[in-house]
């Protein structure tokens, strides 16, 4: 898989897609706004989910614009040139954003900005999992080889976007930051409608019972799956195989379909070792 990736920083990113001097131009020279609300995350954590529900906050749980424009339109991702050309000419709209950039090569300009980021977590088993199944689909990247092959490699932090325990690491740092507020996959899967009212919360909006409830039943996993503004079914093709839709499953606990006791055991002690600095009560999950 190594071959596919240039390198920014140690950081892999795929080749097709990054290259150096443009990750290097949003990671020294962007400029966030104080008012830029920007969803961040490690692949395969729940980023699309977050961002629907984001403009559908905006939006008062009406569905009219996430079904008339396109996902990475409503909340574009900073480090891809398309996203970073929308966002540098959006004139209106709210200002939403999205990222997987590791904290080290994120914005500089966020250091000093009220800029509010909301960082999303999952068991990074179940986000090996899923990010198995979406490079098989990528055109883009290499299709790995086989599960174990996969695994190996997200150890060794030599996907895209690079170490989860490093970015979750980096990003964790920030977390007693009053304009960052920290999620997980989990818990927005246990209790969406709790989870949604304290993003409200975070983002001072207020919505009364009954957009709540639209908001709910807009941004559920079989929504999303039937919405071709979400699913990423209009990249096939382009980036992705005939057939692919990025709402594969939408649960928690599917690297116990997949991983073998022994992988587990031995995931489970690197996940110990590597993330010993931090409160055990940020990874509550199974």
């Amino acid at each position: 898989m190594a071959q596919e990736y240039m390198w920014y920083q140690g950081i892999p990113f795929p080749s097709k897609v990054y290259t150096p001097e443009f990750i290097k131009e949003v990671h020294e020279q962007f400029v966030l706004k104080d008012e830029d609300i920007i969803t961040v995350t490690y692949p395969k954590s729940g980023t699309n989910w977050v961002i629907e529900i984001l403009c559908l906050i905006h939006s008062k749980g009406n569905p009219e614009w996430i079904r008339s424009v396109p996902i990475w339109d409503r909340s574009p991702w900073i480090e891809t040139k398309d996203g970073f050309q929308t966002i540098k000419e959006r004139k209106e709209g709210p200002p939403l954003i999205t990222s997987h950039l590791p904290i080290q090569i994120f914005p500089k300009s966020f250091f000093n900005s009220k800029a509010k980021v909301i960082y999303v977590i999952r068991n990074p088993k179940d986000v090996l999992v899923s990010g198995y199944y979406y490079s098989a689909g990528a055109t883009y990247l290499k299709n790995p080889q086989s599960l174990q092959q996969y695994y190996e490699c997200f150890i060794e932090g030599n996907v895209q976007f690079g170490s989860w325990f490093a970015h979750v690491q980096g990003w964790m740092s920030m977390r007693e930051r009053e304009n960052m507020l920290v999620l997980s996959y989990e818990e927005l899967k246990k209790d969406t409608r709790s989870t949604v009212e304290k993003i409200c919360q975070f983002l001072g909006k207020k919505l009364n019972p009954e957009e709540l409830e639209l908001v709910l039943e807009n941004s559920s996993f079989q929504a999303m799956k039937e919405n071709t503004m979400s699913n990423f079914s209009l990249l096939r093709g382009d980036y992705f195989s005939p057939g692919f839709l990025i709402t594969r499953k939408g649960i928690t606990g599917d690297w116990k379909n997949h991983f073998t006791v022994a992988q587990a055991e031995a995931f489970e002690k690197i996940f110990q070792e590597k993330m010993a600095g931090l409160p055990a009560e940020l990874f509550l999950w199974d």
